[in-house]
């Protein structure tokens, strides 16, 4: 049985879908795209045409909620599929858009690199308990205008696995689905058996910007996954209650899917999300609070009520290097959000808000997950008693050591974490040369690193996406391309 949390009544969902769709009538959700609001006209919605306030009826959201997919699938690089996005199924990957990294020899937060951003992708290919990449950080040396894609194209190199990503630009989001084609043999092929999935972002309160609605519908028209990332700032662009913070997340992601299934009913579409609180102290944004896992796994619960695939940003911490505070806000946030069935937990590695990326942070979460991912488990009976014929011959004394059904068993019911997590005697630890856990996990990260293979790439699909890229990188003013070996 696999064990889960829940925050919320059958009666305070209810309550939440409610007061989401009151929302989306009074006061309404601004779109500033203006095809989606002649779609929203279309179907029956009042669209104001002196604010661009659409206010959505349930008659009108209802049939929407009905025609998004329940489950679809990611598909690695040889069209295997991988994640579940759907159901209980709990799958993690990297943090993502993190402007610096931290240095681990000078423990200082400093601009990213596309360097970076490939040693990143290479250690999260190396570790099974990231079941996705992400395009983990800004490339600083890279113009803004093909950031975007320059990151998927750098994962696309040098990574196998399915990729969690996004288009923060209207005409980037069309070039990155044609590089994803490249590998997938055409873009009816890439509907199909889609290798990733776009995170497109509502702005708070209650708004569709022109680009974030114009992705959902180029999304829907292409079949490719989006993942809507609502981002309820409680008591700053949000109400201050978690519970009133749910109900914003509801009504933009509902009017999210509205303009996303009016587009093309049954393309794939994420309940997904970055909320926090806001720290009244501070004025800022705390993603390792309690309060801001708990809003997730609320506001996950709700999608799960609806049928719909989840996503959520949790693993991340606030602290400003890898320390004690990173590891406990990293791994209790993990597991709330294992223990709440999220079907994709995006943030590992990341400190500072998110704008900060770690590697050896990415090793030392993998080792949270791989816990999180062992409580999924749950207890399991794998003996007709659950003790008894265990003692026999025992007399009394501890030796079941002897016992081969120990031996059988050991590797089932227990999960043995790598060097990272120290499990030695005093004496064992100081011959080891003392460590702490962020050293251990610097050690690990460059092990991996020299571990790497590169992914078996067809010729001539590395050489139609460089094709690509260099044109692309040559209008934007680039004269060579970072990060390629």
């Amino acid at each position: 049985m696999q064990p889960k949390i829940s925050l919320l009544s059958d009666q305070l969902i209810k309550q939440i879908l409610d007061e989401a769709f009151q929302l989306m009538m009074k006061p309404g959700i601004k779109v500033q795209s203006p095809e989606a609001r002649q779609l929203l006209a279309a179907a029956g919605a009042q669209v104001d045409p002196t604010n661009d306030v659409a206010h959505i009826p349930v008659e009108v959201a209802a049939p929407a909620l009905e025609s998004a997919p329940k489950q679809f699938y990611l598909y690695n690089r040889l069209g295997e599929p991988v994640v579940n996005y759907g159901g209980e199924a709990v799958h993690f990957d990297p943090g993502s858009s993190a402007v610096h990294i931290l240095d681990a020899d000078t423990l200082e937060h400093r601009p990213a690199y596309a360097p970076d951003l490939v040693r990143i992708i290479k250690i999260a290919e190396m570790l099974p308990q990231y079941d996705a990449q992400s395009t983990a950080v800004v490339c600083n040396e890279v113009p803004k205008a093909i950031g975007d894609l320059y990151r998927l194209f750098l994962v696309l190199m040098y990574s196998s696995k399915p990729i969690v990503t996004g288009a923060f630009s209207v005409p980037t989001l069309q070039n990155m689905i044609d590089m994803l084609a490249i590998f997938a043999g055409g873009r009816g092929a890439l509907a199909e058996k889609p290798r990733a999935v776009f995170d497109v972002c509502p702005s708070p309160p209650l708004i569709w910007s022109e680009f974030g609605a114009q992705n959902l519908i180029d999304l829907a028209r292409a079949g490719v996954p989006a993942q809507m990332v609502s981002m309820p700032l409680a008591g700053a662009a949000a109400p201050v209650t978690l519970l009133g913070a749910v109900v914003q997340h509801a009504a933009e992601c509902i009017s999210g899917i509205v303009i996303h299934q009016l587009t093309k009913p049954g393309a794939p579409i994420v309940w997904g999300g970055a909320p926090a609180i806001f720290d009244m102290r501070k004025g800022t944004t705390p993603m390792g609070a309690m309060e801001t896992a708990m809003i997730d796994a609320s506001y996950a619960e709700v999608g799960k009520a609806l049928g719909l695939p989840t996503h959520t940003y949790l693993g991340a911490s606030d602290a400003k290097i890898v320390d004690a505070q990173a590891g406990l806000e990293s791994g209790v946030s993990a597991v709330v959000g294992a223990l709440a069935g999220i079907n994709m937990i995006s943030g590992a590695g990341m400190l500072d808000f998110l704008a900060c990326f770690s590697p050896e942070k990415l090793a030392l979460d993998a080792e949270a997950i791989a816990m999180a991912k062992r409580l999924l488990d749950g207890v399991r009976v794998h003996t007709d008693t659950l003790a008894t014929a265990m003692f026999e011959g025992i007399n009394f004394k501890g030796e079941f050591l002897k016992q081969k059904v120990t031996r059988q068993l050991f590797a089932k019911e227990q999960h043995i974490p790598s060097a990272v997590i120290d499990r030695s005697s005093v004496r064992g630890w100081q011959e080891e040369g003392s460590l702490d856990a962020f050293a251990r996990a610097k050690a690990r990260a460059e092990a991996l690193l020299k571990e790497y293979q590169p992914p078996q790439i067809p010729a001539e699909q590395v050489q139609e996406l460089l094709k690509m890229v260099k044109g692309l990188a040559h209008q934007a003013g680039m004269d060579s391309l970072p990060g390629i070996e």
